[in-house]
């Protein structure tokens, strides 16, 4: 009986991780985007050179 238990435990863990797994991707792939829409959509400073619209 444990060990069927262990198993199921087991399978649960590693469906959670997986479903996690996708979601982070998922982030990652937005962040990615907003990321890369940063380079193309950034105003010009008072200087008058482009500056970026996040701060790091």
């Amino acid at each position: 009986m444990v060990p069927i238990l262990l198993v199921l435990l087991l399978a649960l863990v590693l469906f959670g991780a997986g479903f996690a797994v996708e979601v982070l991707w998922w982030i990652a792939l937005a962040v990615l985007v907003l990321w890369l829409l940063g380079f193309f959509v950034r105003g010009t400073s008072a200087a008058g050179g482009r500056g970026r619209w996040y701060r790091w």
